[in-house]
């Protein structure tokens, strides 16, 4: 089955953006090519449940097992040692990339508390997005009893786009929520 949000690319979005930019070729057409979820475990690095957590919140809300990243240097004044525990991370293509952002734009973040949209400047000069989520309880895989405690992520959705313009209209065109007025 083709996810919901994958046709609505195919057959709105890939026209749209062809005739906006200009574009003579479809493969010219900014994509998205692989969605990363990361969590870090911050000041619970000591705490292995901490770890386990995270890796539990993860496989839950993207389907699949997350790699648990290290630090590469030490840093006296944060505690860090080289080669620690310091969080999860889950790079996502293909149908699971398209169903979890198919979730992440009409079921979770709609589920936000006092939601107004997403900041429209978090674009990296590429047309990459990265949107930060205070908790993970707002997608419906996630029960709120099993949980230890609330964790934030971050959520980076890799583009083919050019610039931020092209990533903004792509992002915009696939339904994702930007605040008004900044768009």
């Amino acid at each position: 089955m083709d996810p919901v949000l994958r046709q609505r690319y195919r057959t709105q979005a890939v026209p749209a953006l062809m005739k906006e930019f200009d574009l003579a070729n479809p493969m010219q057409v900014p994509r998205v090519r692989k969605v990363i979820v990361n969590i870090g475990v911050g000041k619970d690095m000591d705490n292995a449940k901490a770890l386990e957590g995270a890796v539990a919140d993860v496989t839950a809300i993207t389907g699949q097992k997350p790699v648990v990243t290290k630090a590469k240097k030490s840093i006296a004044n944060f505690k860090l040692r080289e080669g620690r525990s310091i969080g999860v991370k889950v790079t996502l293509r293909g149908e699971r990339m398209w169903s979890f952002l198919d979730r992440l734009v009409n079921v979770a973040l709609p589920r936000t508390r006092d939601f107004r949209g997403v900041p429209a400047h978090a674009f990296d000069g590429r047309g990459n997005y990265t949107l930060g989520i205070r908790e993970q309880l707002i997608f419906p895989e996630i029960e709120y009893d099993k949980i230890d405690k609330i964790r934030g992520f971050e959520v980076t959705i890799v583009t083919s786009a050019r610039n931020d313009e092209q990533g903004r209209r792509l992002l915009q065109l696939l339904g994702m929520p930007f605040q008004r007025g900044e768009a």
